[in-house]
């Protein structure tokens, strides 16, 4: 009979203890643009131009919601890591990561606002981080039913108009979101859409761009 080994890995204070392989994967983002294994709803992507990041993508402006989909990439739970960069222009700047998708509409996505990470105002710093679960409960909808439960501010706020890390830890339902590998989560929530499995890509927001780079997929295979 084989012998069944016990793992324990530790994300971003998160401790899991489980009797699974763990799959990582760390896209090669700009051999994927290449090959045209990215596809892009709603947006254009180009290869960055930041020198410092290397293997990065910028998604353009344009008015409503893009995504650029890693193509035959699927994510169930584990934890999603990228580093981002957005910019401290109001209601210009949202930028982040949609899973569990089905189609180019229809997707969970955690997102930041980074012209609120360091508002004076409280109650534009508590919408820094948002869960969306599209096409039904949108940032409106969740805001109108239920305040203060799918979006909060960031500990330890970033300079919005820099890169910054977010690591994502689902164990559906639960999503627990960490900025800059800080050990406490700026964000936790039950997702709301029943999916647990699907598609990943890079989400920018209505008249947004958004620069992406360093994913690691660190999956939980049953």
């Amino acid at each position: 009979m084989p012998k069944l080994f016990l793992l324990i890995v530790v994300l971003t204070g998160v401790t899991f203890s489980f009797a699974q392989r763990i799959k990582v994967t760390e896209p090669e983002l700009l051999k994927l643009q290449a090959s045209g294994k990215i596809k892009v709803y709603n947006r254009t992507v180009s290869i960055g131009n930041d020198a410092t990041y290397k293997n990065s993508l910028h998604l353009d402006e344009k008015p409503g919601s893009g995504v650029a989909w890693l193509s035959k990439t699927k994510f169930s739970n584990g934890t999603i890591e990228f580093d981002v960069k957005g910019k401290d222009l109001m209601q210009q700047s949202f930028v982040g990561i949609a899973f569990h998708g089905i189609n180019d509409t229809a997707y969970d996505a955690i997102y930041f606002r980074p012209f609120n990470f360091l508002s004076a105002d409280m109650a534009r710093r508590n919408h820094s981080v948002q869960y969306i679960s599209l096409p039904d409960f949108d940032w409106q909808k969740l805001r109108e039913e239920f305040p203060g439960k799918y979006e909060d501010s960031v500990h330890a706020a970033p300079n919005p108009n820099e890169w910054f890390h977010v690591s994502i830890v689902v164990q559906s339902p639960t999503v627990s979101v960490y900025v800059n590998r800080n050990v406490k989560a700026s964000l936790v929530v039950e997702k709301i859409s029943k999916n647990k499995n699907g598609s990943i890509g890079f989400w920018v927001g209505n008249g947004s761009a958004g620069d992406f780079a360093n994913m690691k997929l660190t999956e939980m295979i049953e």
